[in-house]
């Protein structure tokens, strides 16, 4: 019990430490770990239980089955960005309607950027760094904590653009293509520079906010930094998700950060919590399925339907997270965005 006290007590000072803070550097210089451990209950354990409500904002429970998608419109400031850490995926949001999705590199198992949601006030182009007082900028040579950096030094990592999330948490510049569906950063999120400037452009146009088109464009050809001030705070939706009924469709990930998410468990309460007919449901058939995902590169795909019809480790199938093949089509959409 006493344990179980203090690891609650961790994860509240954690919450109230990263929503309460924000440091202009490039990475956090320190963030609280917090462990999974077996509690022995049948409640899961309690890092699971603070953060059943960190779940896909996909899944349908909360879309109703159907997510719409619509062309985006300027001028039209209701915009919010949700990340699927497991499915290395962004998505910007307008009007609840889905607007595009982006493929994205995530941090490293020692540097996870925590779940819940972030705030972004602004979007700076060229942005300087400030190393951060952090093990691993002290094995960094040539740079020191406090230190500015500005845009035009090579030894800046942030690249073009970022977007601050609070406590040093960044959507910045992937160092290389290979940065996508990679556990690659120090807890921040990374984009290919295409893709950042698209959903940067995006949010100044949805928000109106104080920059110009040939701004942007000079901000794009030099070093000088520039900065879109938001008018209202971004809201950006980070979950970690293993187990996500979207369209239709079960998606299993891998639990690559060992959080011990996948459990039997958790899949029958996503099943049931969605409304599918367990009657063909055990669980050793879903430790059957669980056993299916391997590797953080690769999901396992089954329509409800065949999980209701007692088929699901025949017609279930095993998909590159990042695409690269035929999807399994889900009701409410032709198929699942290709961005």
């Amino acid at each position: 019990m006493k344990r179980r006290l203090q690891l609650l007590l961790t994860v509240m000072l954690a919450m109230f430490v990263c929503s309460s803070q924000t440091v202009v550097s490039a990475q956090p210089a320190a963030r609280p770990r917090i462990v999974a451990t077996n509690n022995g209950d049948d409640g899961g354990t309690l890092y699971q239980r603070l953060n059943r409500n960190f779940e896909s904002t996909r899944s349908d429970k909360f879309t109703g089955g159907r997510i719409e998608r619509a062309e985006f419109e300027a001028g039209q400031p209701d915009i919010r960005i949700s990340v699927d850490v497991p499915a290395f995926r962004l998505t910007l949001w307008q009007n609840d309607r889905e607007v595009k999705t982006y493929r994205i590199g995530v941090g490293m198992k020692d540097f996870p950027i925590i779940i819940g949601k972030r705030e972004a006030t602004e979007v700076i182009w060229n942005p300087t760094w400030i190393p951060p007082e952090s093990e691993w900028v002290a094995g960094h040579k040539g740079v020191r904590p406090g230190q500015v950096i500005k845009a035009s030094d090579p030894r800046n990592p942030l690249g073009k653009l970022k977007i601050p999330l609070g406590y040093s948490y960044l959507i910045h510049q992937a160092a290389a293509p290979t940065d996508l569906g990679n556990l690659v950063s120090h807890g921040c999120i990374r984009m290919l520079r295409g893709d950042l400037y698209d959903l940067a452009e995006k949010i100044v146009a949805a928000r109106s906010a104080p920059v110009t088109a040939t701004e942007i464009a000079r901000a794009k050809q030099t070093k000088r930094t520039l900065v879109a001030k938001l008018d209202e705070p971004l809201v950006v939706d980070i979950s970690y998700d293993t187990q996500v009924i979207e369209g239709g469709v079960l998606y299993l990930y891998h639990d690559f950060y060992d959080r011990q998410t996948n459990i039997p468990l958790r899949v029958r309460d996503e099943l049931k919590s969605s409304g599918v007919d367990m009657s063909r449901v055990d669980d050793q058939l879903i430790e059957a399925l669980l056993a299916r995902v391997k590797r953080r590169d690769q999901m396992f795909v089954v329509s409800v339907e065949s999980i209701e019809a007692g088929r699901a480790l025949e017609a279930g199938r095993i998909m590159p997270v990042l695409g690269g093949g035929k999807q399994t089509k889900r009701r409410g959409q032709k198929t699942r965005s290709g961005n």
